[in-house]
């Protein structure tokens, strides 16, 4: 069913960021920059989830709602493209080395790639329960994926061949995935309370985090290591090569940290499903910029913009938001 596992996410993820090894500087208020929305205009309801910098100068976007893979121009102006399988909910998307953007289904069982021209085609994963979530390029030149719905991850070349690799821990719900520094991937465990490495060989690695509360959700590379988000936590956290965890904690008690992306200034930003977007600083501290009417319209995944800004999804607003850096 088209956006079901995204409103479960929202729903259910209620961890809080406990025990961690290290606190870094405190979070503060402020104005990180400017926030301009787009409204999605093509269809309602539409779901939009993740986003990613096209090579054609354009930002696009997964419609998880209507089955959908959007683009929108610099100026706002969007189109979109129906995905082959009706009801797929694409979920993540992320460029490819091939000038094309890779995607997942959530519901369809597939991985999907669509050219800047907009002809889609649809890879079948071994296993339809798979419920592939998070995508990313691989230092190998193939896109990585994780599988929680089968407690994979996955593997395919431009090609559409497909390799799976189980995760250790059972019943972990892998989710977010990134490349890191030293060839290796970097995976969240949504329910294992853990974060993972897994090497372009299949070895995989996991790292516990201080709590079983934790929710591991989005993560990416940044200063000092990979930057992760713990959904209904207080805190943006980063994990360095020996498992070490750093709690940076956000300003105000009602944070809910979703997705997390490197921005065109260097620094992390991270979406706030509470009504924020974040950025933080090169000593550590957190200053946000709040979204209108944000904790309706729950800001969900972010990407740096090929013009120096930052995009953003409206997962349940039907926009797209732009925040030019202060």
């Amino acid at each position: 069913m088209p956006g079901r596992l995204p409103r479960r996410v929202l729903a259910l993820l209620l961890g809080a960021l406990t025990g961690v090894t290290a606190v870094a500087a405190p979070a503060r208020a402020g104005d990180a920059g400017d926030v301009t929305e787009y409204p999605i205009t093509t269809t309602a309801d539409s779901l939009p989830a993740g986003i990613a910098a096209g090579p054609d100068g354009a930002l696009w976007f997964t419609q998880s709602g209507a089955a959908r893979i959007g683009r929108i121009a610099a100026d706002g102006t969007v189109t979109d493209r129906r995905t082959p399988t009706p009801g797929s909910a694409p979920f993540a998307i992320t460029p490819g080395p091939d000038h094309a953007l890779w995607f997942t289904e959530q519901a369809a069982g597939r991985i999907g790639r669509i050219t800047t021209s907009g002809t889609v085609t649809e890879f079948a994963l071994p296993r339809a329960a798979s419920a592939p979530a998070g995508i990313t390029r691989g230092p190998d030149g193939a896109l990585w994926f994780t599988e929680p719905g089968t407690n994979r991850i996955g593997r395919i070349t431009t090609a559409g061949r497909i390799s799976e690799y189980p995760v250790p821990t059972a019943a972990a719900l892998p989710y977010g995935i990134a490349a890191g520094a030293g060839g290796a991937l970097w995976f969240t465990e949504l329910a294992g309370g853990r974060i993972g490495r897994i090497e372009t060989t299949g070895r995989i690695t996991e790292f516990p985090l201080p709590s079983r509360a934790d929710f591991p959700e989005d993560i990416v590379a940044g200063p000092g290591g990979m930057w992760f988000t713990a959904s209904g936590s207080d805190s943006v956290d980063r994990i360095d090569g020996t498992g070490r965890v750093t709690r940076f904690p956000l300003p105000g008690a009602d944070g809910d940290p979703g997705g997390i992306a490197a921005g065109p200034d260097g620094r992390v930003w991270f979406t706030d499903r509470s009504g924020r977007i974040g950025r933080v600083a090169a000593d550590g501290g957190i200053t946000v910029v709040p979204v209108p009417a944000g904790p309706d319209k729950s800001p969900f995944r972010l990407t740096a913009g090929p013009d120096g800004t930052v995009w953003f999804t409206e997962l349940l607003g039907n926009a797209i938001g732009r925040i030019q850096p202060a």
